[in-house]
């Protein structure tokens, strides 16, 4: 039997029990969540809208909350408290170098999950991703590490289209995509190393990823579309080829065998 904390933070309670409520119950009302909760509808309005943006929740077209990503999708299978302990300090000193917020973020099924951000000091600046979930195949991230599977592997994750001779992939987030046009611009970025993210996952949001050695995660740069230059470009890759090549090394001497 387990006892509650004799110093629980009653907001951090409510919060974790709207999100098993939404796992295991299913879609709620703000009204619903507050009577299940036993708090106003402006404070259960308040806990949604957080686990909206930490992707715990996400709200439905008829006005309710069901769960969110980080509910529903696989996690990776690297213990993520290892990546985040040796990958921060790199990713401060890689901010220090570019000035831009950088990410850390690992392959969890077709998502791509943010273990730790570490955000630059400029005024205009992209935020905190820790916890979120994008889309593997837009964010920067998810696309140099999809960039490392096989076809085979691709097609066993999305899906090929019968309907239209395997030549399509279904997609949870819209419109099936080509196939074909998948693999080409995959084998680009696997040939250069790195992916671009021009206001795919976001407007306004630019990201530059780079995969971390043979390990289940990458780096990335995120910044504002307004700063970001094409003569910069090779500056940000070479940085986060030194950060991600000082994190597979650190991973490597402590002997965690995190290798995918």
């Amino acid at each position: 039997m387990r006892n509650k904390p004799a110093y629980s933070v009653e907001s951090v309670d409510h919060a974790l029990r709207l999100a098993v409520l939404l796992q295991h119950e299913g879609p709620l009302r703000v009204s619903e969540a507050a009577e299940r909760l036993g708090v106003a509808r402006s404070t259960a309005h308040r806990l949604l809208a957080m686990l909206v943006y930490r992707d715990f929740a996400v709200q439905t077209g008829d006005r309710r909350y069901q769960a969110g990503g980080v509910l529903r999708r696989p996690t990776a299978t690297e213990p993520a408290a290892t990546l985040r302990s040796v990958a921060v300090p790199h990713l401060r000193e890689l901010v220090d170098r570019v000035g831009e917020t950088a990410n850390l973020m690992v392959l969890a099924g077709r998502q791509v999950r943010f273990v730790v951000s570490v955000e630059c000091g400029q005024i205009l600046r992209v935020g905190d991703r820790e916890g979120k979930m994008l889309p593997a195949h837009l964010a920067s991230g998810g696309r140099v590490l999809l960039a490392r599977l096989s076809g085979d592997e691709l097609d066993g994750l999305f899906g090929a289209n019968a309907e239209y001779a395997g030549n399509t992939y279904e997609l949870d987030e819209g419109t099936p995509i080509d196939r074909r046009n998948m693999h080409r611009a995959l084998g680009q970025i696997r040939k250069q190393g790195f992916a671009v993210n021009n206001q795919a996952t976001e407007i306004g949001v630019t990201a530059i990823g780079h995969a971390v050695g043979q390990v289940n995660a990458a780096v990335s740069l995120a910044l504002p579309t307004a700063r970001y230059a094409q003569q910069d470009l090779p500056g940000y890759v070479e940085a986060l080829r030194i950060a991600a090549g000082r994190i597979e090394h650190e991973l490597r001497v402590a002997g965690q065998g995190l290798a995918s």
